[in-house]
């Protein structure tokens, strides 16, 4: 009996097993079609580039860019030197040692007339100082510079400076002409222009108002100008007028040169000089 119940349990267990789906079957999958591999064509080996000329291309197409040239500034002719000078140092000329400041920089050759407008020699010279500016050496300029030994000339610088400033700001016209006047003035008229007020009557022929010739008069470029012309004079060691300083450098008279025309020779020898350094 006890054996009939183990059969039943044994089938029941084995029936509870059998509730689970069975699993679907697989169905058999086709064997995989192997598709022919085209072999590899074997490798080039590189070739040897050691003795190659590698061209570079540019990316843009724009025409190649001209080389960079030197470029060279524009200079004037100097001439060559004589075998011998014409004028000699302690005969005709002096030399300043140290050489002194000049009123312009040092592109130029600096010729300063000093001179003083009382003065009969400067009033001669005067014209033939501008004929020979007219023609000077391209690397050259001429400044004019008052002397001051009194209080007339002091006077009288003042009046050259203010007849600058109203030339230079285009309140006179023609600082030549009124130049010229001023000479005329003294030499030819007997005006010794020895009063403020007399030199604002010579200046108001030139249109220049009161107002103007006061703005300039006791102006500090005017005060300037007088103590730069003042220290130059000492500098130079200007004991007479007219005297031509050169750069400076050389100091000279037409009565050291011979004659005004030996004068103007030797201004010219002496800027070759300097146009040689």
């Amino acid at each position: 009996m006890k054996h009939c119940y183990w059969i039943i349990a044994l089938a029941l267990l084995l029936g509870a097993c059998g509730k689970q789906e069975p699993a679907a079957p697989v169905a058999d999958e086709p064997a995989a079609i192997e598709e022919p591999v085209a072999e590899e064509p074997p490798a080039e080996e590189p070739a040897d580039t050691s003795d190659e000329v590698v061209e570079v291309v540019e990316e843009s197409a724009a025409e190649p860019e001209p080389e960079e040239q030197e470029i060279i500034l524009a200079q004037a002719e100097v001439p060559a030197a004589p075998a011998e000078w014409k004028y000699r140092e302690g005969q005709h000329f002096v030399r300043i040692v140290p050489a002194q400041p000049t009123v312009g920089g040092p592109d130029k050759v600096e010729v300063a007339e000093f001179f003083y407008y009382l003065c009969p020699h400067c009033n001669t010279i005067e014209p033939i100082i501008d004929g020979w500016e007219q023609n000077k050496p391209a690397n050259s300029r001429l400044v004019k510079i008052p002397t001051m030994w009194n209080n007339v000339l002091v006077l009288h610088a003042r009046m050259f400076y203010s007849m600058e400033a109203l030339a230079r700001n285009g309140t006179i016209d023609d600082g030549a002409a009124v130049h010229k006047a001023i000479f005329d003035e003294i030499h030819r008229r007997g005006n010794r222009l020895a009063s403020e007020a007399s030199i604002k009557r010579l200046f108001a022929r030139f249109e220049v108002s009161e107002a103007d010739f006061d703005r300039v008069w006791n102006s500090f470029e005017v005060d300037q100008k007088l103590r730069v012309a003042q220290d130059l004079a000492r500098r130079y060691g200007v004991s007479s007028t007219p005297t031509i300083v050169v750069n400076g450098k050389y100091r000279t008279s037409a009565g050291d040169a011979g004659s005004y025309s030996n004068l103007l020779e030797l201004i010219d020898e002496l800027i070759l000089r300097e146009s040689l350094r």
